[in-house]
């Protein structure tokens, strides 16, 4: 299978980057202060922003509590790099499209995506859009839609790259292909999915266009 397109945005933890170690623990520490279960927030967490995740855990908790605990969490996971590493195949993978336009789409701030980044050997693209820069998190499109625009590019020639249920709805909702990574992806039927970015291969075109062809 193949797709062609003009331009990627690529989502960080779960599709570039290997974090889960990281995000569950803290979460975890998270659910046990508030008496959750913490297996039942993993299955919402991964994607969102954390105060998000927590507003839709518990609607009824004041909004400014949801930030004080998305601030510390961000500031312990920029520090705690411990088990974060590349998602097999994506070292190759950004070394091909450093000529070819793509952008960063996380919902991670600056900080933690040039830390996790960093941790994992990765090149941060020119073009990102981080948690700052969106007034929704996903699943809204927003940040998808915004790094589409600082691209130069219409939504329909982008292809998305995304791992979780809230990243896959935020790319459909802006109007994008998207291309599942992992096991989490695959139910919530992207266009194509994949194992890992070992099962990735870009082919530049003539035209400015590139070939996203997909192996089993």
């Amino acid at each position: 299978m193949s797709l062609t397109t003009r331009a990627l945005l690529l989502d960080m933890d779960g599709t570039l980057v290997n974090s889960d170690a990281v995000v569950e623990r803290y979460w975890r520490i998270w659910a046990a202060e508030q008496g959750l279960d913490p297996e039942q927030i993993l299955k919402v967490a991964h994607g969102r922003q954390a105060h998000a995740t927590m507003a839709v855990l518990l609607p009824d908790r004041p909004v400014e509590r949801n930030r004080a605990d998305n601030d510390w969490m961000l500031e312990r996971e920029t520090t705690d790099l411990d088990g974060v590493v590349p998602v097999p195949g994506a070292p190759a993978f950004m070394a091909a499209l450093a000529a070819l336009p793509h952008a960063l789409v996380t919902s991670a701030d600056e900080a933690l995506a040039r830390a996790r980044m960093g941790a994992a050997g990765l090149p941060m693209p020119e073009v990102r859009v981080t948690a700052e820069r969106v007034g929704a998190s996903k699943p809204d499109p927003e940040g998808f839609l915004k790094g589409a625009a600082e691209l130069g590019f219409a939504p329909a020639d982008c292809v998305v790259f995304e791992d979780s249920e809230a990243g896959i709805t935020a790319g459909r909702a802006a109007g994008m292909r998207v291309v599942g990574i992992g096991p989490r992806a695959g139910a919530h039927a992207p266009d194509a999915q994949v194992r890992d970015l070992e099962q990735v291969r870009i082919e530049a075109l003539p035209d400015g266009t590139m070939r996203l062809h997909f192996s089993d």
